[in-house]
C-alpha cells in the first residue's frame, strides 16, 4: 500500500523534474556534476573509451556509510525485472514502467555480463551489462529496444547512431565508507535540432532527477542493511 510519505516524496520528485527542465540553462553545469568532486569528474572510469566524444556527460556521486561489498549487493540487482531502480517508483509507474523497488537482496537477481537492465516492460528502454568487476564497478550500454543487445560501436564516418554508456563505480574510503560514482556518456548522430531538443532539454534533466534519487535510494538501503 502506498503511504502518504511516498506520495509526497514522488510529488517532490515531479516538482524537481519540472523545475530542472524549466531552469536547465541555469542548472545544467551543476546537475551534470552533482555532488562529485573535481577529481571524480575528471577521473577516467571504465567505459569512458566507449564514447570518446560525448555530446552529453553526467558524473554524479554520493557517500555511503557501508562497505563496497554491501553497496554492490543493491547495485547489482537493478532493473525492472529485478530490484527496481530505487527511484521515484510512482512517477515511473505513471509512465507504465512497472517498476517495484525492492527493500531486500535476492541473490538470483545479481547481474552478470550480457544481462539486460530494463527500465520498463518490453518496448521500453533497455541497457545491457557489457562489463563489470564484482564489488567494484558495473558498466551498462544502451541496447536495441527490440533485441536487447548493445549495438556495435559506431565507426568513423557513420552517419546515424546512438551510443550510450552508464557506469557505476565503487570507491572505498579510508573510514570504511564508499563513494558511489556514476557517469553516463551519450553520443548520437545526426545531431539534428529535434534530437538535440529531446536529449538535452528533456532526457538530460529528467534523467538527472531520477538518477539522483536512485543514488540516494541505494545509499539508504545499503546503510540501513549495514545497521541491522
Amino acid at each position: 500500500m502506498t503511504t502518504m510519505s511516498e506520495v509526497l516524496d514522488n510529488a517532490g520528485g515531479a516538482a524537481m523534474i519540472a523545475g530542472t527542465v524549466l531552469l536547465r540553462p541555469l542548472l545544467a553545469f551543476r546537475y551534470r556534476r552533482w555532488n562529485a568532486t573535481e577529481d571524480e569528474v575528471t577521473r577516467t572510469l571504465p567505459g569512458d573509451e566507449r564514447v570518446p566524444a560525448p555530446a552529453l556527460t553526467q558524473t554524479m556521486a554520493v557517500t555511503i556509510a557501508a562497505s563496497p561489498a554491501a553497496v554492490w549487493l543493491w547495485l547489482a540487482q537493478i532493473g525492472q525485472e529485478r530490484g527496481g531502480l530505487y527511484s521515484y517508483d510512482l512517477l515511473e509507474n505513471i509512465a507504465r514502467c512497472q517498476i517495484h523497488n525492492a527493500n531486500h537482496i535476492v541473490p538470483e537477481w545479481e547481474l552478470h555480463v550480457g544481462d539486460r537492465v530494463r527500465l520498463g516492460p518490453p518496448g521500453y528502454p533497455v541497457h545491457q551489462v557489457v562489463g563489470l568487476e564484482r564489488g567494484r564497478w558495473l558498466l551498462l550500454a544502451g541496447a536495441d529496444i527490440k533485441t536487447g543487445e548493445a549495438p556495435e560501436l559506431p565507426q568513423p564516418g557513420q552517419m546515424e547512431y546512438t551510443n550510450y554508456s552508464w557506469v557505476f563505480y565503487l570507491h572505498p574510503q579510508p573510514d570504511g565508507a564508499t563513494r558511489l560514482v556514476t557517469r553516463n556518456h551519450l553520443d548520437y548522430a545526426p545531431r539534428s535540432f529535434g534530437l538535440r531538443l529531446m536529449w538535452e532539454w528533456f532526457t538530460d534533466p529528467i534523467g538527472f532527477v531520477m538518477a539522483r534519487k536512485m543514488l540516494l535510494g541505494i545509499k539508504q538501503r545499503a546503510e540501513d542493511s549495514s545497521l541491522s
